[in-house]
């Protein structure tokens, strides 16, 4: 049997959690706890407070905490940008990244959007991702792109070209709804990116006012999304990440949770 006959056998792994930067103003030990009372699986610690670069007491704390409470850690959201950030950067995020104990380094690509970029600054963009796709991978960490406006990911058409680009560098793909999308675009961006997709960054906004709105709202098309990621990317774990909670409130987060993994009993 090949391989892709044998993954096509498999079940998608989708796993739970909360992307730590939802709650900036909460302490570690806080969201660990928040994380573990919504009975979800696992945390992508953010970069920029949590666990800063070249912080190896955060990072080790961070893991600890996480791995008492019986949860895992998805990913180190980092803030670093191919192409733009200092290149030694990348040495320091990816140190945390071990010490943390992450399998994935969020990153982002670039600092402008597909539209505005020159070919030049694309190009900088993609060397660079390639470059620190392979420092990861030495370290048995992979990269992953945020999917994000003002980046080389604002688009599916910038997306896919870019992951093209970057070729057999171990750089993989977030997903999540980009706003001002139309439903249909939101979809046609998934599968386009379906074959470097890692994780989904989960919420619900109003797609025009960016007005967060529970989660509760969104099923439909989650369901659908999750529907296509199950049949398309079979024998693949996906964190499903909570990120941006309506009134940055963990009330209001303890429900959308209950609405994810709702969603995912589904499968």
């Amino acid at each position: 049997m090949t391989e892709t006959e044998n993954n096509s056998k498999r079940s998608t792994v989708f796993k739970s959690g909360l992307v730590s930067i939802t709650f900036r103003q909460l302490s570690v030990e806080r969201i660990v706890e928040l994380v573990s009372q919504a009975g979800l699986e696992a945390i992508e610690w953010g970069g920029d407070v949590h666990v800063p670069p070249n912080d190896a007491e955060a990072a080790e704390k961070a893991r600890e905490l996480t791995a008492a409470a019986g949860l895992s850690v998805a990913a180190y959201g980092s803030y670093y940008r191919s192409g733009f950030s200092d290149p030694k950067e990348f040495t320091s995020v990816l140190e945390t990244a071990r010490r943390l104990g992450a399998p994935v380094i969020r990153v982002w690509a670039g600092k402008l959007g597909s539209q505005e970029c020159s070919l030049e600054y694309r190009q900088n963009v993609v060397r660079d991702l390639c470059r620190i796709g392979q420092m990861a991978a030495d370290k048995n960490i992979a990269v992953a792109c945020e999917y994000h406006g003002r980046t080389l990911t604002d688009n599916v058409d910038s997306a896919w070209r870019l992951f093209e680009e970057v070729g057999p560098y171990g750089v993989y793909s977030y997903w999540q709804p980009l706003p001002g999308t139309p439903h249909a675009g939101r979809t046609r961006g998934l599968m386009e990116i379906m074959p470097w997709l890692r994780n989904l960054h989960v919420f619900h906004w109003h797609p025009e006012t960016k007005e967060r709105l529970p989660l509760a709202g969104g099923m439909e098309s989650w369901r659908e999304w999750l529907e296509l990621v199950h049949k398309q990317a079979p024998g693949k774990e996906i964190h499903c990440l909570m990120e941006f909670v309506r009134d940055n409130d963990p009330d209001n987060f303890l429900k959308d949770a209950a609405t994810l993994k709702k969603l995912l009993d589904y499968f």
